[in-house]
């Protein structure tokens, strides 16, 4: 591993004021988490829409928000009643040319189908991870999470659909960030999140570590390593931990965004860098050159 770049001894103090100072009336609306916001009166929706747009957090958030629309007027409003507790084939008929980015409506109709299977059990998906959770930490409440998601190993599923959902547990070093977002929306209690499940402390989260909050994670020194993996995940979020031990995930949210929003341009810009809080931490601006 490359040797760590030092932020400032008072990167605690910038990030709190960062977090502080942060538009969230402008970001939240532009995050996926607003279309899932208005299910959170009732538990077992909350994870419906949740693990939907998860899944679909891929590309830019107005294409993620789209395509959640898509669904949910496929649904006829009720992502439970719409594509849950409907039979297979009106299923398919409602979700027939769903498309977004390599996320196809066959893939879409099976996780309805294994949410549906999983309900009707007597078991939520907030019960699947915390067994996991409590037999060995996070990175085996996403696993188990995922077992439940993918369905029993041999079982048919459309194709690319287990991919869909990994785990820190595969060996493939992905750092889950789907799966790390849809568990953050659900536990954490503070705006934008939803705090739906209340057997998994906000302590134990882990970052859902995107290319943004990664770009500046590496560049303010919370983690050295040069690519995107569980093990920079853990990196970022004990760093974190360390500002913050019952809730290090606060500053996901505010990472994110200052990437997505262009308040970090990834380059040396004075107008835009000069009144940012995290300058003095900044690897990109230490250097004076843009990073390798």
């Amino acid at each position: 591993m490359a040797a760590a770049h030092r932020p400032s001894p008072q990167l605690s103090e910038h990030l709190r004021t960062l977090y502080d100072r942060f538009p969230f009336a402008r970001s939240v609306p532009e995050d996926p988490v607003s279309c899932v916001a208005p299910f959170r009166s009732d538990p077992k929706s909350a994870e419906v829409a949740g693990i939907f747009a998860a899944t679909l957090a891929i590309g830019n958030t107005t294409s993620i928000r789209g395509a959640f629309a898509d669904l949910l007027r496929r649904s006829e409003g009720d992502l439970v009643r719409g594509l849950i507790d409907v039979s297979p084939k009106a299923r398919g008929r409602r979700l027939a040319g769903f498309h977004h980015r390599w996320i196809r409506g066959d893939q879409m109709a099976h996780l309805a189908a294994r949410l549906h299977d999983l309900y009707a059990s007597g078991a939520t998906l907030e019960g699947e991870f915390a067994a996991g959770w409590r037999s060995g930490g996070f990175a085996e409440g996403l696993d188990a999470l995922a077992q439940a998601l993918r369905g029993p190993d041999g079982a048919p599923a459309p194709r690319g659909y287990r991919v869909l959902f990994p785990s820190p547990l595969d060996g493939r070093g992905s750092p889950c960030k789907r799966m790390t977002l849809f568990v953050r929306w659900m536990v954490r209690t503070d705006p934008p999140d939803l705090g739906v499940w209340h057997s998994v402390p906000a302590s134990e989260l882990r970052i859902p570590l995107d290319q943004h909050t990664f770009w500046i994670a590496y560049h303010v020194g919370l983690t050295a390593r040069r690519t995107r993996s569980w093990r920079a995940v853990e990196d970022v979020t004990q760093a974190l931990r360390l500002v913050d031990p019952a809730d290090p995930i606060r500053y996901d949210f505010v990472l994110c965004h200052t990437g997505i929003s262009g308040d970090c341009p990834k380059e040396r810009d004075i107008s835009v860098c000069g009144p940012c809080v995290l300058r003095p931490d900044c690897l990109l601006w230490a250097r004076g050159r843009a990073a390798a």
